[in-house]
């Protein structure tokens, strides 16, 4: 059997893999335009776009027809059959995008909900390929994706709520409570959704925090795999690295660090720096 991966544009995966799984890009609307991530807008442009009181920017899920366009081109390459993993429904409508377009291919194509974004979702992906490279079947593709969705943390924290807000990934009155009270929260995606995991006064505290959740989140295991993805703030995500490196020592079995796609800094704003944990 030869199962083929599509994921979206959210995942941000690292280069090495953009050549073994087809990528259906997210748009980020500024000002009206909507323009692909990763094609036509980078995570730089989201984070200028964003400082820029003048101009809205919003995102824009892919269509159905989309994502049926990708499957039906794999299909005719040669795939038996094709797993598609994809960020959280409770944060977009793009896993309900992905599931109408399979309905129309018979049970050759798996739709998997990561229940998270990010490098939570690409950690599921990458156990998709790895799976699918040794011969799996295309359930058994999809479950190697779902076990490890069961296997990965997010934890990030945010300069100010105010983006997530707008967007309407957390609630209004959660927001307004982090800036009254001036603190700093520490945000865990759970079953697909953002909530406060904890909250401290200062970011050096918070982002303190987030690793001592990070490495509780691995616990004993013998290996793991570690994501430090940040937007526009490189020298906190080198910082974070460094000691998660530290910490983990021989059990850290690899370690990405990147910025987050287009579509997620437009969600969470310059200074976001994340902690996603693969047991």
């Amino acid at each position: 059997m030869t199962i083929a991966l599509v994921t979206d544009s959210t995942a941000g995966l690292p280069a090495e893999f953009a050549g073994r799984i087809r990528v259906v890009p997210l748009a980020v609307v500024i000002d009206g335009v909507a323009r692909a991530e990763g094609v036509e807008v980078s995570s730089a442009e989201v984070a200028a776009a964003l400082r820029n009181p003048k101009l809205s920017v919003t995102t824009s899920r892919p269509a159905p027809t989309e994502f049926a366009e990708a499957y039906q081109a794999l299909l005719d390459d040669g795939a038996t059959g094709v797993v598609s993993v994809h960020l959280s429904a409770a944060l977009s409508g793009t896993h309900e995008s992905a599931e109408l377009a399979a309905r129309d291919f018979a049970g050759r194509v798996r739709v998997v909900d990561s229940r998270s974004t990010a490098m939570g979702l690409g950690f599921p992906v990458l156990a998709a390929v790895s799976a699918a490279a040794s011969g799996a079947t295309v359930d058994e593709v999809a479950d190697a994706a779902t076990t490890a969705v069961g296997r990965t943390e997010t934890y990030f924290v945010v300069d100010t709520l105010e983006h997530l807000r707008r967007g309407g990934r957390i609630g209004a009155a959660s927001a307004l409570l982090g800036t009254a009270l001036a603190v700093k929260p520490i945000l865990h995606v759970v079953d697909g959704s953002i909530v406060s995991q904890d909250r401290v006064r200062t970011t050096s505290r918070a982002l303190d925090r987030m690793v001592e959740l990070a490495m509780a989140a691995a616990g004993d295991e013998p290996e793991v795999e570690i994501a430090v993805q940040h937007l526009d703030t490189p020298e906190r995500a080198e910082q974070i690295a460094a000691i998660v490196r530290e910490r983990l020592g021989d059990r850290l079995r690899a370690l990405y660090t990147s910025e987050v796609s287009a579509v997620i800094g437009a969600h969470v704003g310059p200074g976001v720096v994340g902690v996603i944990v693969h047991r």
